[in-house]
């Protein structure tokens, strides 16, 4: 189902506050990663860097998925989405590699001091990006948008980073109160833990990306749920093959059934308006249904 005006102003919208917000975070984090020395927040300031640029990048896809198809694209451009979405994948995969690599690092020299407006600035991106994720992830669910869903993917990553962080600081700052060096490491600590979860977000939006561009047909279970509208279409006598698969925000349908062959062909092109309608208004997130007609007869 190709978006509505209402469903693409609400994607915009929420492209426009995640890039905005990631804007604004990572000028806070850096900023107060770079005075006070706080090497956590620094790397989440340059993972939120990240984000500006995957932000934009599945905003700008988003958008040309939105184009109706042309003669060069019949289906449409609904993968333009999924190669957004790849794209996050492949920065949340840079950004835990370079988190990883300098939270490391950090070990091998002095544990800095810990300061509480650097605990208040994890702190308050913790929050930020919670409500950004719940925010992002309705309206992906809303409007079927894959490159929307990996934007919210993209802000509970930096939910995790940021609820790293903050345990982190609060540990070294712990540490220097109460005289437990080895608490001071809790900042690069903190910084490893967060690269390896952002590492597997990242990997399981790649290998999803990598399903839908393979053409993976949908979960069993939703193929065998169309497959019972379809029997519920009077006309159908056998379904032969049923194929469906992912195209971006909306799914492509493929059936073969047969009907009984002594029908004439304004009677079979009735039957596949019926079929076409069934499945799209039991699954508005179909787009197109293919339908190929096979004769049957009472003796087989």
């Amino acid at each position: 189902m190709r978006r509505d005006a209402l469903g693409n102003r609400s994607s915009v919208i929420a492209m426009w506050v995640s890039l905005l917000s990631n804007v604004l975070l990572t000028g806070i984090k850096l900023i107060v990663g770079i005075v006070f020395k706080s090497q956590v927040l620094i790397a989440d300031g340059i993972h939120n860097a990240g984000d500006i640029i995957a932000t934009a990048t599945a905003y700008s896809s988003m958008r040309l998925s939105g184009k109706p198809p042309d003669e060069d694209h019949p289906y449409g451009h609904g993968k333009a989405e999924v190669l957004g979405a790849g794209v996050v994948a492949f920065i949340l995969v840079l950004a835990a590699l370079y988190m990883g690599y300098h939270a490391v690092l950090a070990f091998f020299h002095p544990p800095g001091e810990a300061h509480l407006i650097a605990l208040a600035a994890a702190v308050v991106s913790l929050i930020v990006k919670q409500l950004l994720y719940i925010y992002t992830k309705r309206v992906s669910m809303t409007v079927n948008s894959k490159a929307l869903l990996a934007t919210a993917y993209d802000h509970l990553a930096d939910v995790y980073a940021s609820l790293a962080a903050s345990i982190g600081i609060f540990l070294a700052w712990l540490g220097e109160r109460i005289d437990i060096e080895w608490l001071g490491y809790g900042d690069p600590a903190a910084g490893v833990i967060v690269s390896v979860l952002v590492l597997r977000l990242g990997i399981e939006m790649a290998r999803e990306t990598v399903d839908v561009l393979m053409d993976k047909s949908l979960s069993p279970e939703k193929v065998e749920d169309i497959m019972e509208h379809l029997r519920e279409v009077p006309e159908v006598r056998r379904i032969d093959r049923l194929r469906a698969r992912e195209h971006g925000h909306y799914v492509l349908v493929d059936a073969r059934v047969a009907v009984l062959g002594t029908l004439t062909i304004q009677e079979g092109h009735d039957i596949i308006r019926k079929i076409k309608r069934k499945v799209q208004d039991a699954h508005p997130e179909v787009d197109e249904v293919l339908v190929h007609l096979n004769p049957w007869y009472a003796d087989e």
